[in-house]
């Protein structure tokens, strides 16, 4: 990323930005919490790329998701490496039905409503 160097400044210019949350615009946001952790989100229409960077293992992770109608349809890899996916589905009266499959290979399935997801 060839702003990288500019971002770096940017923090060390103004004290405790890096500890304040978010920056940037509705489309390109980058965010450092207490612990150093920093995470970026690009929104380029209907889909949202995040990138984050744990600083306590100095792993990184991934995830990208797509929204189309009513659904969202997300992927990535965990910060050790493993994939997953998910979607959700929007079924209208505020449920929605979730399902997919863990970094651990697991699969998962929710129905979800206004009283929580079963």
């Amino acid at each position: 990323m060839r702003h990288a160097p500019l971002l770096a400044l940017l923090f060390l210019a103004l004290p405790g930005l890096g500890h304040a949350g978010c920056y940037g615009t509705g489309s390109f946001r980058s965010c450092t919490d207490a612990s150093g952790n920093h995470y970026t989100i690009n929104q380029l229409g209907n889909t949202t790329l995040m990138q984050g960077y744990s600083s306590s293992t100095g792993n990184s992770w991934n995830q990208t998701t797509n929204r189309i109608g009513n659904s969202s349809f997300s992927h990535g890899h965990a910060a050790d490496g493993s994939s997953w996916s998910s979607s959700s589905h929007n079924l209208g009266g505020g449920y929605r039905s979730i399902q997919g499959q863990d970094s651990r290979g697991h699969r998962f399935n929710a129905l979800c409503g206004p009283m929580g997801c079963n």
